[in-house]
């Protein structure tokens, strides 16, 4: 019985390791407990993505509830977005302007992957980070505010459930790895049906089946769409193309919702 307990409160500390490695890579907060130990819990951080999300989205939805009551509702999507993007260090949208630069190059693949890894920006990535900020903008702000409560809790969930999927289903372009390579595992799959589930009930909860359709179909189109191109232009994807499929995802998912408007 006491071998019993000792091994449960080992499972039990190794989950919190692994979702505090996940903390610690897609947001700022500061969580330094175990931190000597990420690099053994990249791979298992992964099934803590979507619920890495959710608790994006909460802190959103706060931040518009308390906004929504103090300022004309273009300046609170405003707040939003700069929240939804400095919660994680911009990490992703480095990767939407790094994916841009090399992607859109039209260089051969290798060319294209030296690219991404140059630290500085073109003006593809300036002009593809501004056409999403823009987009996410104006999607937004298009929204009624019940239906954009839903639309910040959802899109963080999206995005991550979206690098799930995209991991689960194409394989990682560098040979000399990589960032994103570190999440790489046999765990992939069964953390992207995870996500899935996580996502759809999520919608569900917070709204009806038409929002959790239309969510659904954004990530599917997007993370085939994208991870397609990524695919045939590199040969896989890279660290930078999984940030760009999260924003991306986000985008399209809130574009999706304004059918409902």
């Amino acid at each position: 019985m006491e071998l019993k307990g000792a091994h449960s409160s080992e499972a039990l500390c190794r989950k919190c390791i692994a979702f505090c490695t996940a903390l610690r890579f897609l947001t700022v907060i500061p969580v330094s407990w175990q931190v000597a130990r990420d690099g053994e819990f990249f791979q298992e951080s992964i099934y803590y993505f979507p619920l890495i999300g959710f608790l994006i989205g909460c802190g959103g939805m706060l931040l518009n509830a308390v906004a929504g009551q103090l300022l004309p509702p273009l300046v609170v999507a405003f707040l939003v977005l700069f929240y939804l993007s400095a919660i994680s260090g911009f990490l992703h949208l480095d990767g939407v302007a790094d994916s841009a630069d090399g992607l859109l190059s039209a260089r051969p693949r290798e060319q294209s992957l030296k690219i991404m890894k140059d630290s500085r920006t073109g003006a593809m990535g300036v002009v593809m980070l501004v056409c999403v900020m823009l987009g996410k903008f104006a999607a937004l702000s298009s929204l009624s505010f019940p239906l954009m409560t839903t639309a910040i809790l959802i899109m963080p969930i999206a995005g991550r459930c979206a690098i799930l999927l995209t991991m689960a289903s194409r394989r990682y372009a560098r040979p000399e790895g990589g960032i994103g390579g570190l999440f790489y595992s046999n765990r992939s799959r069964t953390a992207a049906g995870i996500g899935l589930v996580f996502l759809v009930a999520m919608s569900l909860l917070a709204a009806d089946l038409r929002v959790t359709a239309i969510v659904c179909l954004m990530v599917f189109l997007t993370v085939f769409g994208f991870s397609s191109f990524c695919e045939k232009r590199l040969g896989g994807v890279t660290g930078d193309t999984l940030g760009a499929t999260c924003e991306i995802t986000e985008l399209a998912v809130a574009i999706g919702l304004t059918a409902m408007v």
